[in-house]
């Protein structure tokens, strides 16, 4: 499979207030590249978020905007292109919302969530979050919401289902955004 893994972490309760990103690129099945950010997000952080991922404003005052980091990575975005995430929708919501405050309009993509690939692929487990299903498919995981850390471990979880599934059940979990 050929995707792109994709998290975010958010300053606070508001999805337009990215802080970070990492995108890990995946070939045949293979992670062929990494990508990882701080963003400066324009507005207050929560302390229940920089109790979650220990980024403070003070880690990203010098850091780019949504809008400069966007100048990055827009090219990844080709249209057909397939963004997996676990929980996609948050995911996908910061990106839709973090672009929208600054005029950008959100690229056409598919995604696949890891999330539900999990329930689907892996019914039996205690629950479905990252680190549940990192560890019950011997994925690595080495600091759970850091944003590069659970965007390998979300292409590590979608491969590992790939290789043992398929590509035909995974594709029938696609959407389009």
């Amino acid at each position: 499979m050929n995707f792109i893994a994709m998290d975010f972490e958010t300053a606070n309760r508001h999805p337009e207030s990215a802080c970070s990103l990492a995108l890990v690129m995946v070939r045949d099945n293979q992670i062929v590249d990494r990508f990882y950010t701080v963003i400066n997000p324009q507005m207050p952080f929560d302390a229940r978020n920089i109790q979650i991922h220990d980024i403070t404003a003070d880690d990203v005052k010098d850091a780019p905007t949504m809008a400069e980091v966007w100048t990055q990575i827009k090219d990844l975005y080709q249209p057909g292109m397939l963004v997996c995430a676990h929980n996609a929708r948050f995911d996908t919501n910061v990106m839709k919302q973090s672009l929208a405050r600054y005029d950008i309009q959100e690229p056409h993509y598919f995604v696949i969530d890891t999330l539900q690939t999990s329930k689907l692929f892996e019914p039996n487990l205690a629950n479905h979050k990252l680190d549940t299903v990192s560890e019950a498919l011997n994925v690595e995981l080495w600091h759970h919401h850091n944003a590069l850390s659970d965007s390998e471990a979300c292409a590590g979880i979608l491969i590992a289902q790939n290789k043992e599934f398929g590509d035909e059940p995974i594709k029938n979990l696609v959407y389009q955004i």
